[in-house]
């Protein structure tokens, strides 16, 4: 699989030039509204003295990082706020192969198509384990997959593509892992607002130094835009502890520092938003997915139901996840999806599809008109 070219806007470009209407399933862009605390502390930001208009700390705005850290239970020296979590993810990655020995990125299959590629940006050697059929990494299977070569292990929970999430006896089990191969753990949790089951647990419970936890706000609040993740690097004083000072320098030699009035924003939000906006994101999506879900059973596609996440991996009857017949479903049925091929080997014969669109009913009418 050609993980050096983006592959979803190969796919969105494509349905862009259809000479048809196209449900975009494609995107993981929220379609509903921020927090209303995120327009609030943009139009405060606005009246601010000019002093606010200049560069942010490269670690972030101070009550941001206070916001995260009382979020995680864990101190603000040791978070560094980035630009998104795929900057966290490369900060992460890229820390755990010059800190640890080896040069070899342990990866899922199916997996999120950028961590592949960042690992070939940074020149590591790639594994990739395959999933059991509920979508989840087995610690045993990870573990026999390990090696003294082994640098870094990525984790997603709640996970995309699968919609997979990883309990606190999972998780301890994959740390486990990661300490016994002297190796990194990189635990990337954006969708850990979005769990159904009642079961994430985050990585940081652990209270492994071979820990790094990345995460974000574009999911959760609905900001794609802003660019606003964070990582939360092992404690200062462990035997890690060079990990986040090592990060704020690459951060800093490559952006000086993120978006101040973004940030400003993000932290009046964290700090005034409550659990009700959240809850009702995830009702949005509990409701869409039933929604897409008993289509697909009329369709005849086999998949498996989301614990979190809002992505659906499907299988059709002799269509299997191509980027041809992705090109297919556009012509023909009008709903982009995103082929399963551009995910890897495990689940090459799916497609996944992004429920982040108020036309999930048409899509899905139009996919059970197609297939059934």
């Amino acid at each position: 699989m050609d993980y050096e070219t983006p592959q979803f806007y190969r796919v969105m470009q494509y349905a862009a030039r259809a000479d048809r209407d196209v449900v975009d399933m494609v995107s993981g862009s929220p379609d509903w509204d921020p927090p209303a605390a995120v327009r609030a502390g943009l139009r405060e930001y606005a009246d601010a003295d000019p002093a606010a208009f200049q560069y942010a700390p490269s670690r972030g705005l101070k009550e941001l990082r206070e916001q995260i850290a009382a979020r995680h239970g864990v101190d603000a020296d040791r978070i560094v706020v980035t630009n998104g979590a795929g900057e966290a993810n490369h900060l992460a990655m890229t820390g755990g192969l010059d800190r640890f020995d080896g040069d070899e990125v342990l990866l899922a299959d199916p997996v999120y198509p950028y961590y592949a590629g960042r690992a070939n940006f940074l020149g590591a050697e790639t594994t990739f384990v395959p999933v059991e059929a509920d979508g989840r990494l087995d610690p045993g299977r990870l573990r026999a997959a390990a090696s003294d070569d082994t640098a870094v292990i990525v984790i997603n929970s709640p996970n995309n593509p699968t919609g997979a999430v990883y309990d606190a006896d999972a998780m301890a089990a994959v740390a486990a892992v990661a300490e016994a191969s002297d190796a990194l753990l990189l635990s990337d949790e954006v969708y850990d607002q979005f769990d159904y089951s009642g079961r994430f647990s985050s990585a940081l419970a652990v209270g492994s130094p071979n820990v790094v936890a990345t995460n974000a706000v574009s999911k959760s609040m609905a900001i794609t835009g802003f660019r606003v993740g964070y990582a939360v690097f092992p404690p200062t004083d462990g035997p890690t502890g060079e990990l986040v000072e090592r990060a704020t320098t690459r951060h800093m030699l490559t952006n000086v520092s993120g978006s101040r009035p973004a940030q400003f924003a993000v932290a009046r939000a964290m700090a005034t938003t409550e659990g009700d906006y959240y809850e009702a994101a995830r009702e949005r999506l509990r409701t869409r997915i039933e929604a897409f879900c008993d289509a697909l059973d009329e369709a005849g596609a086999a998949y498996t139901r989301p614990d979190g996440g809002f992505y659906v991996l499907a299988r059709f009857p002799e269509f299997p996840g191509t980027f041809d017949n992705a090109e297919r479903l556009i012509d023909e049925a009008g709903v982009a999806a995103m082929p399963g091929a551009a995910f890897g080997r495990a689940r090459a014969d799916a497609l996944r599809f992004s429920l982040t669109t108020p036309r999930v009913e048409t899509a899905a009418a139009r996919l059970v008109d197609y297939f059934a």
